[in-house]
């Protein structure tokens, strides 16, 4: 009866052992799959904070003062670019990095930008009025996004 006994008890103590680990295995699995969600929607809302800078030039009327804090704020920003059109420099200048759309610096709402106006220009002239880069604070400005295939957005541009 004693190894009776003992048999019973080593039997439930390896079928708890066993019981205790799948419930452990399963809430790992879970917990896997809850990380893995997390993550994903955290890398969404991430990507969408760090576009929403540049909601506010979707499509907008925007003033000169607007354009040259624009300039200002993505100059450095690595691989993006800014195109501003004005009333005296219709060809417009690029800031930043020229962007090449298809093997040549344009935009298909805005028409091409010449070869010669390809050079990154000087935020310092956006504000002599002798320049022809000068950007009138007065002025008003047409803003558009320009995305890549991937959906990020790589430069601005704006039309006086």
């Amino acid at each position: 009866m004693n190894n009776a006994s003992s048999a019973l008890k080593v039997a439930a103590g390896i079928f708890l052992t066993i019981a205790l680990i799948t419930i452990v295995v399963i809430l790992f699995i879970s917990a896997q799959e809850a990380t893995k969600t997390a993550q994903n929607n955290f890398s969404d809302i991430q990507t969408e904070l760090s576009q929403a800078s540049f909601t506010v030039y979707d499509g907008t009327s925007i003033s000169g003062s607007q354009v040259t804090n624009a300039l200002r704020k993505f100059y450095d920003k690595d691989q993006f670019g800014i195109l501003v059109k004005t009333g005296k420099n219709k060809g417009g200048q690029w800031y930043g990095n020229t962007l090449f759309i298809d093997d040549v610096v344009t935009d298909d709402r805005f028409g091409s930008v010449d070869d010669n106006k390809n050079k990154t220009g000087d935020l310092r002239n956006t504000t002599l009025e002798s320049s022809n880069e000068y950007v009138n604070p007065s002025g008003k400005f047409k803003a558009s996004i320009v995305r890549d295939k991937s959906n990020v957005v790589r430069g601005l541009i704006f039309v006086q």
